[in-house]
């Protein structure tokens, strides 16, 4: 990947980023960015492709075309479950937080960190689709990883929107399907996504963008992810300790009694 190539796709993302924020104003809600931040990945990987001085090698389709397939669900899944919301409660502690003049602020506190943060996650993606070095088995394992990281995750949101959709379940823990053996299927669907991808750069020669998953790792496992939605869950629900202490954290596993 040619250093033009990759700050071209930064500019993209840059753009997208832009772009969104100038649409967050009126609505008063930088929440969208959610609904953004898989293409805030993807185009900068489809851009830098592009415009490669070469030929892009025999990774870039395949590749590209599965971080498509996941740009496309996650941010439909989002959008769709935040229709009809105001804007997450995160971001709205966030805005009192940084008045007066939040709109501007939020240029830079929010959507010019999630162009960066998208843009180095998509490096894998860069990495694969410069390199020319011929198939090797590893790749195929990384795609196949990453495409049952899709699966699993578009189950797992399946599921919970399922569950929160029904009366019936209001207050309760969902403790069934793939919620019975890790309290975060769909954050472990998502690491499966990105270390498949590299996975597949590495097979090309492009070990350098473990950074990518290594940094998505980190975000859902201390930062934005897990530790978010425990202390959330755990104050809004009387029966997640039990459920806790049963299933695994992350990595599915056998429940305990």
């Amino acid at each position: 990947m040619t250093a033009a190539a990759a700050l071209l796709g930064l500019a993209a993302g840059a753009g997208l980023a832009f772009a969104v924020w100038l649409a967050s104003l009126p609505l008063r809600d930088v929440s969208i960015v959610d609904i953004a931040w898989s293409f805030l990945v993807w185009l900068p990987a489809a851009v830098a492709a592009a415009a490669l001085p070469h030929e892009t090698g025999p990774r870039a389709g395949p590749l590209l075309a599965l971080a498509l397939v996941w740009a496309l669900r996650l941010s439909l899944h989002l959008a769709w479950r935040a229709r009809g919301r105001p804007e997450d409660p995160r971001y709205q502690a966030m805005r009192a937080r940084h008045q007066p003049h939040f709109g501007l602020k939020s240029l830079w506190l929010v959507f010019a960190l999630q162009a960066l943060l998208g843009w180095v996650v998509a490096w894998p993606l860069m990495a694969a689709a410069a390199s020319a070095a011929p198939w090797r088995m590893l790749d195929g394992i990384g795609l196949a990883l990453m495409a049952f990281g899709i699966a699993f995750e578009a189950l797992a949101d399946r599921q919970l929107a399922r569950f929160r959709a029904d009366p019936a379940q209001r207050g309760r823990v969902l403790d069934s399907g793939l919620w019975r053996y890790s309290r975060h299927p769909n954050y472990f669907g998502e690491c499966c996504v990105w270390w498949g991808a590299w996975l597949v750069a590495a097979a090309g020669g492009g070990w350098w963008s473990v950074v990518s998953p290594l940094l998505m790792t980190l975000l859902l496992l201390k930062v934005s992810g897990v530790p978010l939605l425990e202390a959330h869950l755990g104050q809004q629900r009387s029966a997640y300790a039990d459920y806790a202490r049963r299933t695994n954290a992350f990595v599915p596993g056998r429940p305990r009694p």
